[in-house]
């Protein structure tokens, strides 16, 4: 993607959890959804990664209907050298912006689930 496009990682716990966490995913999911065509028109792509397995990204993306590509990171390493684990060994919610030049712009903490699609597009319209 090296001098073509933007990159949006977005990195999640776990897609079907007992509780709020797997709540907070849906929610994310539903804000980007909301937003894709919009990341898309800043020559942006978007991957979303979590520990999943590929057979349950593949159920949770045509579950909700997902346009963008969930990544499997089932050994934890991009995870572990991104985002980090939390406590239960799962990825950490956050969001790194990498621009054409391959440099990490912006990196989202502390998530708003329910708009973060928004910040996304707010942040990519800036770099070009």
């Amino acid at each position: 993607f090296t001098g073509k496009n933007n990159v949006v990682l977005c990195f999640y716990p776990k897609n079907h959890l007992f509780a709020c966490p797997s709540k907070k995913v849906f929610e994310m999911a539903k804000s980007v959804i909301s937003v894709y065509d919009e990341i898309l028109s800043t020559n942006s792509k978007l991957f979303a990664i979590s520990i999943d397995t590929v057979e349950s990204q593949k159920k949770f993306v045509d579950e909700y209907d997902i346009p963008y590509l969930h990544l499997s990171d089932t050994q934890k390493s991009t995870c572990k050298k991104y985002s980090g684990l939390n406590i239960a060994g799962l990825a950490k919610r956050i969001t790194f912006i990498i621009d054409k030049n391959g440099i990490i712009k912006n990196i989202f903490q502390n998530i708003d689930v329910q708009n973060h699609g928004k910040q996304i597009v707010e942040f990519l319209k800036k770099l070009d």
